[in-house]
């Protein structure tokens, strides 16, 4: 939603399919290759997401920011007709150790994508520190506005909205924001309504917001944020299990967020309507 507009956007749904952390052996419907990737986001595109969130794995199935892996995959998209807003991932978990971080985590920043997450602040994972200093944060975003690519605002907690604000005014970010809350993290702000009511009040008049619930927050988080008029995103990256005891897939997740919209009176937005919604320009 426009936080500075009355009127409720259809709502953008992204798919997350893959992540950092999912495994085969967690879950065996995660993908993993870039084929597997593909045809899970264009399933999930089939259905009506409008945006695809993008981590990519080694040939080990491990974490990577490998600018090879993200070009195959989005060629193969481009070559399958796939309009779907494409955003890459430049997290903290997507391998390099040794490497500069901004130089590692954003070597893939210059290929034809429109969209990438940038976390504006450092907080816990569960198995490691997310960390993102100032310089690394300007460094990323820099090379995004220079390749005509909007970011995502992570906002893992509160203190990331007021960086990016921060950062705004230093002329780092640039008006409209659009921030995902990303909520539920062991290590960050945990997915209740009071808190997502009071990040969202928090942004920037005129920005727009999307909301991902990790776990078992998954369907109050995104059924507020609907009622909210924000937008939603679902994946295996946030989420392994339908529910207790029933492993999901990427398709089964979409299925339920479309049947929450349905419910609440949201009308979905295509690929092209969540450009309009964003403020993007179609490379």
């Amino acid at each position: 939603m426009d936080k500075g507009e009355n009127r409720v956007e259809k709502l953008i749904i992204t798919i997350a399919p893959t992540g950092n952390v999912p495994t085969k052996e967690t879950n065996p419907n995660t993908p993993i290759t870039p084929d597997e990737i593909v045809e899970d986001i264009i399933r999930c595109w089939n259905l009506g997401a409008s945006v695809a969130h993008i981590h990519v794995r080694d040939k080990e199935g491990k974490p990577t920011c490998d600018r090879a892996v993200y070009k195959e995959i989005l060629e193969k998209l481009e070559a399958r007709g796939c309009d779907i807003i494409t955003q890459l991932s430049t997290g903290a978990r997507g391998g390099g150790e040794g490497v500069d971080p901004a130089e590692w985590r954003g070597q893939m920043l210059d290929l034809n994508a429109e969209m990438a997450s940038l976390s504006t602040g450092s907080s816990n994972f569960a198995t490691m520190v997310n960390s993102n200093s100032f310089e690394l944060i300007e460094a990323l975003a820099k090379k995004m506005y220079d390749n005509n690519i909007k970011p995502e605002i992570e906002a893992f907690d509160l203190g990331m909205i007021d960086n990016a604000i921060y950062l705004q005014k230093k002329g780092v970010l640039k008006a409209p924001m659009h921030f995902n809350m990303v909520m539920n993290v062991l290590g960050s702000v945990r997915g209740t309504p009071r808190n997502l009511l009071h990040m969202v009040e928090s942004i920037p008049p005129g920005s727009t917001f999307n909301v991902c619930g990790i776990g078992p927050a998954q369907v109050p988080i995104l059924a507020m944020s609907m009622l909210l008029g924000g937008h939603a995103r679902t994946g295996l990256e946030d989420t392994l299990l339908y529910e207790k005891g029933v492993l999901a897939t990427n398709t089964m997740l979409m299925e339920r967020v479309l049947r929450l919209a349905r419910e609440l009176g949201r009308e979905i937005a295509t690929p092209d309507e969540a450009r309009g919604i964003l403020g993007l320009n179609k490379k």
